[in-house]
């Protein structure tokens, strides 16, 4: 359970690899913290924490949970807030499931997940359900807008130590392929409402019949709101996927689709569920109705339609069926060769800002089914961001591999305060359910923005708020004035909401006397000129919406650096407190299971140790905590250490791991304490301390040492039992007794 109070510093509980980190990390954040009188609280964002903070009345008293990201939600929009938040879950239909499943194992009497809802109780645990899945909790913290960027210290290791890079041929097949129209991005209308238009709207759904169905009611929309509508057509979805699949087969590279299911949680899944169909065509074809009546559903991916199919009275028969037709396919880009999982398995196992800039990386090679590496059609449907993947792809043919030791770096700002853009699109996306118009309509009657939809159609309406914009562009402007470097706005003049959102940022620089700093320039353009200005060894500024903010910090980082995991998230919150994320964890499943069946966890914690200096320095300015100011300095002091000595956990069994890590974050930050001469309390306190690491140093790397190579229990993947997290994470007695 989250402490009840609100302390100076909230570390959130996450999932997965980052929150088993945390059973080693946070002990020792606490330790230290409260030297200086500064106290660390939790908060859970998990995803089983959030699913028993959803459904108190069916869990006894001991097992309710508070709503956590309800009470972060108030604490952000607070001038003192002060959050570290590391990656959670972003919860694809087959993880929640799965966590849902795993949660009455453990005997919490949670409802079931009904797949197709049909009473009225079903309907309304369907619809909590729902509201868990996918971007929950980043629209609910995200009060501001972002800041990212390499931290010094890790740009410069990551030039003096570069990592590996796959090779990139000019002749290489790898391509990018996105539909030739009639997507979100050719359908998008977008305007900027006044104040004569703003109020609580309504999303409708005109049948062909006339008939008129509310699909979203009392849709607050304020003056100065951009706001959006598209849809992206189902059959020419399914007309695209069925050509590229015979395309690649044509060229002789690996299918790969490439979405992102978790975040784009009622979209995404759909697309994706229209891929399985397409690649199972000829046995949807022929047993279309019995799979129907088995329950099966594409959108949960194929993994799912091949485990219903196996509980099936003719299950051999359509499995001769399916085999027969892999025959004939393509092979298709695989997330475990090893174990059978392909690209369409899980629509949560390949996401794009993190599969793609590891395809560009490796030289645009991806694995195919016989174990090896292949050239890969990189199936991206929509046009919207597809084109700054094409433009990377065309640009390493041309250029070849970028250079980690003399690359420049991207930073970034991206706009996502307050639910900006399509992350927050998702409660304003549907699937039509018959031929007819969806259509929205204002406060005082009149039709802002109207689409004729087929059914199946996929429409969706975001909107981005005035006061998001300006604070973006005033970042963008303080950003710009403290480095100098080449900044340029990822806007489309041919793209509808970008066009509304140039309608201010031109004004608005014209009125700072800076328009002749700034480019604007559309996303493929932008990507092209980012590109050359790094392999010149300069610097860029992206500034970017909410998806590429998403989508660019990690492309760009894991070709500087080789992760994204270590990049310096600031989040500057719009009413004056400061949010610091961690970095991304799209690996972390690999690393739990690793853990599990090696115990060694080589989830690198540099985000967490960059987050954690820059929260202490915010602390101390917001709350005149001269002793947290000295913390932080002195953990900025501990990360560079954990670089220049190359402390960071290796990937393999038997070598140091993430708890290794800490350890010598915890020598080298107490030993920054022990010298510094600012306050000589803490010098004080932190000698012996400092002393007892080093000298006890052979004794905890040996205890540290001696678990790994054994299976690790942890009591639940979603929902890990603590004491045996804590366990596994702090095995050695030495380095507990000293810290405490």
């Amino acid at each position: 359970m989250a402490d009840s109070s609100t302390p100076d510093i909230i570390y959130t509980i996450v999932d997965e690899a980052p929150e088993l980190a945390s059973g080693s990390f946070l002990p020792i954040i606490r330790s230290f913290a409260s030297a200086a009188g500064v106290s660390v609280g939790t908060k859970d964002i998990s995803l089983a924490g959030r699913i028993l903070a959803t459904f108190p009345e069916y869990l006894s008293d001991n097992q309710r949970q508070s709503d956590d990201l309800a009470e972060l939600g108030e604490l952000v929009k607070t001038p003192s807030a002060n959050v570290i938040k590391l990656p959670n879950i972003s919860a694809s239909v087959p993880q929640l499931v799965a966590a849902i499943k795993e949660l009455q194992s453990q005997g919490y009497a949670l409802p079931d997940y009904p797949e197709e809802p049909a009473t009225e109780e079903e309907k309304e645990v369907r619809a909590k359900y729902d509201g868990i899945k996918g971007s929950a909790v980043n629209p609910v913290l995200r009060e501001g807008n972002s800041d990212r960027r390499a931290a010094a210290a890790v740009k410069n290791y990551a030039q003096n130590n570069p990592h590996r890079m796959g090779k990139w041929a000019s002749d290489s097949k790898t391509k990018v392929s996105s539909m030739p129209g009639n997507d979100f991005f050719a359908n998008e209308v977008s305007a900027t409402l006044t104040a004569a238009q703003a109020g609580a709207a309504k999303i409708e759904f005109v049948a062909k019949d006339g008939t008129v169905t509310v699909l979203k009611d009392s849709w607050p929309l304020d003056a100065g709101t951009v706001v959006d509508a598209t849809f992206l057509s189902a059959k020419a979805l399914s007309a695209f996927l069925a050509e590229q699949i015979e395309e690649t087969k044509a060229e002789g590279t690996l299918f790969s689709l490439h979405l992102k299911a978790t975040m784009m949680k009622v979209s995404d899944p759909i697309i994706f569920g229209h891929a399985v169909k397409a690649w199972l065509a000829p046995v949807f074809e022929k047993h279309g109705a019995a799979l129907l009546a088995a329950g099966v559903n594409p959108n949960s991916g194929l993994g799912d339609v091949l485990a219903r199919i196996a509980e099936m009275p003719n299950a051999s028969e359509i499995q001769a069926d399916i085999d027969a037709l892999t025959a004939e396919r393509p092979p298709m880009y695989m997330v475990n060769s090893d174990k059978g999982i392909t690209n369409l398995h899980v629509p949560s196992d390949v996401i794009i800002d993190a599969s793609m800039p590891a395809l560009i990386r490796g030289g645009g090679k991806g694995w195919g089914p016989d174990g090896n590496e292949s050239d890969t059609n990189c199936v991206i449907p929509d046009n919207c961001y597809a084109g700054v993947y094409d433009e990377s792809i065309k640009f390493f043919k041309a250029n070849g591999a970028l250079n980690p030791s003399t690359a420049g770096t991207v930073q970034n700002l991206g706009l996502m305060a307050q639910k900006a853009e399509e992350y927050g699109s998702h409660p304003t996306t549907f699937e039509a359910e018959a031929d007819g118009t969806i259509r929205i309509v204002l406060a005082s009657g009149e039709t802002l923005h109207s689409h004729d939809v087929e059914a199946g159609d996929i429409w969706r309406a975001c909107t981005v708020k005035k006061a998001p914009i300006e604070n973006w562009i005033q970042l963008a402007l303080d950003r710009q004035r403290l480095t100098g470097y080449r900044s340029i706005f990822w806007l489309n003049a041919d793209r509808a909401h970008d066009a509304e959102l140039i309608k201010l940022v031109k004004p608005a620089l014209e009125a700072a006397g800076v328009a002749n700093k700034f480019e604007i320039m559309s996303p493929r353009d932008a990507t092209a000129a980012s590109l050359e200005t790094i392999t010149k060894g300069e610097n860029t500024i992206a500034i970017t919406g909410n998806v590429l903010r998403d989508y660019l910090t990690d492309l760009f980082p894991i070709l500087e650096l080789g992760t994204s995991a270590k990049m310096l998230s600031i989040v500057k919150l719009m009413n004056g407190g400061g949010l610091f994320e961690t970095g991304a964890g799209g690996s972390a499943p690999k690393h739990v299971e690793q853990l599990v069946e090696e115990n060694h966890l080589r989830w690198d914690s540099m985000g967490e140790f960059c987050a954690l200096g820059e929260s202490l320095n915010f602390l101390a300015d917001v709350k005149d905590n001269a002793k947290a100011g000295v913390l932080g300095k002195a953990a900025e002091v501990a990360t560079q250490g954990i670089l220049d000595y190359n402390r960071s956990p290796s990937r393999k069994v038997g070598e140091p791991d993430n708890r290794d890590s800490h350890y010598w974050f915890a020598l080298y930050w107490a030993q920054a304490l022990a010298s510094q001469t600012e306050d000589a309390e803490l010098a004080a306190h932190f000698k012996p301390i400092a002393d007892a690491l080093e000298s006890k140093q052979p004794d905890i790397l040996a205890e540290l040492s001696a678990v790994q190579g054994r299976h690790a229990e942890l009591g639940g993947y979603y929902h890990a039992d603590t004491d045996k997290v804590a366990h596994i994470m702090r095995p050695s007695a030495t380095l507990n007794a000293i810290i405490g």
